[in-house]
């Protein structure tokens, strides 16, 4: 059930992202929804940044949404319980767990964008949500930010740290639970790399960060903030790169 509903989550993204491509397609005056999703036109109109981060935007806010409401109907007894199984939405133990998680997601970028340019060896390790905001126009850039930091940790800490890692924990140790899931987390995130691999040990080294914290703190709520933190610094990129005009 666990590895369903994350396998579900992503096949809403393919499904949300390709529904938001044909209204776009009919928003923008092309009668054949199908003759023109097999053109050159339309590929075309997806290479715009800002069509892109629109359709970005719509598929993250698609995909998480109903996860969360199906995930909320399916287990309401679950959903506040603090620990495993239960998915955590309570308090921490302690209140300090919110500074050690916004410790963590200040230091993961930094750890983690050396392991990898370790591992890449000078190689370019591209990530198509970065490079999609630095090409994105300002309100779009903003916009995307926000889902990025808010609603998409969210959802991936309440698959992987919630859902997944409670049904890993009753049926093996820990230290095996919190590998399992961190190694499904980073291999989930491989597309979106365009399968570079370089990324894969800094990803896997985050989810194990966030498990130790969900499972140290008897809540989800301090990983949420990490991993928000974490997006926020990887995409900070957006807004202290641009070029001024001229």
């Amino acid at each position: 059930m666990a590895l369903g509903f994350v396998a579900l989550y992503f096949v809403l993204q393919w499904t949300v992202s390709f529904i938001a491509a044909a209204v776009i397609v009919l928003a923008s005056g092309f009668p054949d929804v199908r003759t023109a999703l097999i053109g050159e036109r339309i590929q075309t109109m997806l290479t715009q940044p800002d069509l892109r981060s629109a359709v970005a935007i719509l598929t993250l806010a698609g995909a998480a949404l109903p996860i969360l409401w199906l995930m909320r109907r399916s287990w309401p007894t679950l959903w506040s319980m603090p620990k495993p199984p239960g998915f955590g939405f309570a308090l921490p133990v302690r209140n300090a767990f919110f500074a050690v998680a916004i410790g963590i997601g200040l230091a993961a970028p930094v750890v983690g964008s050396w392991l990898t340019q370790l591992l890449a060896q000078g190689h370019q390790v591209p990530q198509d949500i970065r490079q999609l905001g630095m090409q994105a126009s300002p309100a779009l850039r903003v916009s995307l930010v926000m889902i990025v930091a808010s609603l998409g940790p969210l959802v991936e800490e309440l698959l992987f740290r919630g859902l997944l890692l409670s049904a890993l924990l009753r049926r093996m140790k820990v230290a095996w639970a919190v590998s399992a899931s961190a190694l499904l987390f980073a291999l989930i995130h491989l597309p979106g790399l365009q399968w570079h691999g370089y990324a894969l040990p800094a990803l896997a080294l985050l989810a194990a960060a966030l498990a130790w914290l969900r499972l140290r703190s008897g809540s989800l709520w301090p990983s949420v903030l990490a991993h928000s933190v974490n997006n926020l610094l990887a995409v900070a990129v957006w807004f202290v790169a641009i070029k001024p005009p001229g």
